[in-house]
């Protein structure tokens, strides 16, 4: 049976907290009770927690996770695959939000860094991006997730956006949709910008047109306005690109509230391919993100010992499932 903390300051006749101190910082404790203290740790064999000593060393067995939206199915399967990875390490995340508040991530961070985590996995936003040297505040090392290159001191990993959303686009011309309708995602954030660009490359010099509506979030509420917002510009659409798949969820919702069916009358692509998107009737067709593989990569570059920083970016991959028809051009 393991001793505890608690056993060894009641056979010292001293507090926990004093126990505590003399483990910690013996030069704090008075003489007699750090001698009682010391008795009873060596008769009781009593061992310091790992996560204690690496406290005494100046880091501890956490690991700060600061994501744009837990609540995000994509942030939450990542987490997921980052704290699996980390136990394997013996280690624990701390999984926190910012919610696009650039105030609240600087927040985060000083707080994790007076928590002295071992390192941070952060998704930054632009405001850290530009303002790289916010990160003082954290003394650790920092991986950028879902992050390209912005430094070359900072590892980071991604998905390639622009590739996706030009496969998106691409498959729908294939099935014969020429004119498209996409949802994107907030203006102010870059993956919503990157997905923008894959479309506008994708459609240099074809014969497809696109109407594009911006939601306030990636959200399901959010894609549920945006259809509507959408099918007023452009009521002839054939099929619609949403950049993420909580958006398309939302979408779907929407076109069934206006008595239109997916993909008889609008087909549609999704982007991230979330867990759900099988069970959605139809089964969602969309772009996979690799999660669980860009979850791990930031755990593996986190612990790396390399001096030069690697950059890594995964390709996303077209899923065909059963909400795209194809019609006759």
């Amino acid at each position: 049976m393991n001793v505890t903390i608690k056993a060894v300051a009641k056979a010292a006749g001293v507090s926990v907290g004093t126990v505590s101190h003399v483990l910690n910082h013996p030069d704090r404790v008075a003489r007699d009770k750090r001698l009682r203290v010391e008795r009873a740790v060596k008769e009781l064999g009593y061992i310091p927690s790992e996560a204690g000593q690496r406290l005494r060393k100046g880091s501890s067995q956490f690991v700060g996770v600061l994501v744009l939206d837990i609540a995000n199915p994509f942030f939450a399967q990542a987490s997921e695959s980052i704290e699996e990875a980390l136990a394997e390490r013996g280690y624990y995340p701390m999984i926190l939000s910012y919610r696009g508040d650039a105030e609240r991530e600087l927040a985060i961070m000083r707080m994790l860094a007076s928590q002295q985590v071992h390192g941070l996995i952060v998704t930054p936003s632009d405001y850290t991006v530009e303002n790289l040297e916010k990160l003082a505040v954290f003394k650790g090392k920092v991986v950028f997730m879902d992050s390209p290159p912005v430094e070359e001191a900072v590892p980071t990993v991604s998905s390639d956006d622009v590739s996706g959303a030009r496969k998106a686009i691409a498959y729908l011309n294939r099935m014969g949709h020429q004119n498209l309708g996409f949802i994107n995602g907030p203006n102010h954030i870059r993956q919503a910008r990157d997905r923008r660009e894959g479309v506008r490359q994708e459609l240099r010099g074809g014969n497809i047109s696109v109407t594009e509506v911006n939601a306030r979030t990636f959200g399901v509420k959010s894609g549920h306005e945006a259809l509507k917002d959408l099918l007023k510009k452009n009521p002839n659409i054939s099929a619609v690109f949403c950049a993420s798949d909580q958006l398309s969820i939302g979408a779907i919702r929407a076109m069934r509230e206006l008595g239109r069916k997916v993909p008889e009358d609008i087909s549609i692509v999704g982007y991230d391919d979330i867990d759900i998107a099988t069970d959605l009737t139809p089964a969602l067709s969309t772009i996979r993100q690799p999660m669980e593989q860009i979850g791990r990569t930031s755990v593996d570059l986190l612990f790396e010992d390399d001096e030069q920083a690697r950059h890594v970016v995964y390709s996303p991959t077209l899923i065909e499932r059963d909400s795209v028809r194809r019609i006759s051009v």
